[in-house]
């Protein structure tokens, strides 16, 4: 008789929030500071954008390495190794005397807290079948809103009363706590059966190059980037227009952004509470169609109308809640493809998202000079690629039966 396989017991739901949240708070804290840094270092606008570009970069790097590292060693000594680095990071950025060294820290500290987002995922698929773990994922996602919330508004704050430093060192003690949290309390869900052993490296990268080359995979995945690049596209291009074409302070910016976070909020909430019923293939066309039709509208508003905060921010509030339906479901579906290459699909998925999102941050700082419609410009042209990429994937993507580990075509 084989042996059962115990079913791994998830982790506390309020640890893979805050093990989520710790990469978009590091990252957005500093975004109403980026108009600052200009000054403070005395370079180009391109080169403080940079502070936010090499995060999104070093995320995607870093997700690479521990979706496969944590397939084959475990979710929590890769859980701990990742914030080793992110706090080694903060001090070095916290240090930084030169607009370089500081860009190198951001790099470096995005490599150790992208951890937790890979990981969280794939712990929830450790525990969950697919439709099931859409929605334990929105619910998880719906919590992590109160990082990118407040987390521009600390940062508006924080940079007015002590300066950029703060806004590195700040990270950097949150980090310091959620390591002692996951020593004391994060459990190992990775499953091996009894008596079998751990694949090789070379299998797990092997795993990945599979999910590559698998069609549904690529729908999914796909349309996780394309739709996160839409709101990428905006966090890059906003500041500037709040800041340098509205003239108003970064507190302002701060408080609007709030708003963002509480309608991505909403849409996790749907996605929490419809997924097991309606399915993640579903909700995730609602999702991105409605993404589709916040950027079009935005880049009405601003082309046409005075310039006003509302213009690009009430837009922006309908992409978030589309953002906020759509990406669980495209994350849930992406690493149930191959559900024992959980990881490795999780890491890839969020490279790949990572990457769209630079991508979307170089574009919108070469091209926003404050009126809002480069901005918006870019924005539905990455919700225009999302609709393709979805429309492109029907009949290969189609949906698993409920629970179901995913397509048939997953290899």
């Amino acid at each position: 008789m084989t042996p059962e396989v115990r079913q791994p017991t998830p982790p506390p739901a309020w640890l893979l929030v805050v093990l989520t949240a710790i990469g978009p708070f590091s990252m957005q804290i500093i975004i109403p500071a980026i108009p600052g840094l200009e000054h403070a270092f005395g370079v180009p606008a391109a080169s403080a954008q940079l502070t936010l570009t090499v995060y999104l970069i070093g995320v995607a790097a870093g997700q690479l390495l521990y979706g496969p590292l944590s397939d084959r060693y475990g979710r929590r000594p890769m859980a701990i190794a990742g914030l080793v680095v992110f706090l080694a990071a903060s001090v070095l950025g916290t240090l930084a005397t030169t607009i370089g060294g500081l860009v190198a820290a951001r790099a470096l500290q995005a490599i150790g807290a992208c951890s937790g987002m890979v990981l969280a995922r794939a712990m929830i698929r450790d525990c969950y079948p697919r439709d099931r773990a859409a929605s334990v994922m929105a619910y998880v996602f719906m919590g992590m809103t109160v990082a990118p919330m407040v987390a521009p508004i600390i940062g508006a704050l924080l940079d007015e009363a002590l300066g950029w430093r703060a806004l590195i060192a700040v990270p950097g003690l949150l980090g310091l706590l959620l390591f002692a949290a996951v020593v004391a309390r994060l459990p190992e869900t990775l499953r091996h059966e009894p008596g079998a052993s751990r694949a090789g490296f070379g299998t797990v990268v092997e795993a990945s190059l599979i999910l590559l080359r698998t069609p549904a995979f690529g729908v999914y995945a796909g349309c996780f980037a394309a739709s996160s690049a839409v709101f990428f596209a905006f966090i890059g291009g906003s500041p500037f227009v709040v800041v340098r074409g509205l003239g108003l302070p970064t507190t302002a910016y701060g408080i609007a952004f709030m708003l963002l976070s509480i309608a991505y909020a909403a849409g996790n909430f749907v996605t929490a509470r419809l997924a097991v019923r309606l399915g993640a293939i579903k909700l995730l066309s609602w999702g991105t169609g409605l993404t589709f039709l916040s950027a079009a509208l935005a880049l009405a508003l601003v082309a046409f109308l005075p310039p006003h905060i509302l213009s690009l921010f009430g837009p922006a509030m309908l992409m978030a809640f589309g953002n906020g339906i759509a990406q669980a479901n495209a994350m849930a579906a992406a690493v149930s493809v191959r559900p024992q290459s959980a990881g490795a699909a999780s890491g890839l998925s969020g490279a790949i998202q990572m990457s769209a999102g630079a991508v979307a941050t170089v574009a919108v700082a070469a091209v926003e000079t404050g009126s809002g419609v480069p901005t918006a410009a870019l924005m539905l042209a990455f919700a225009t690629a999302c609709q393709v990429i979805l429309w492109s994937g029907r009949g290969i993507a189609g949906p698993a039966a409920p629970g179901g580990s995913g397509p048939a075509g997953g290899a």
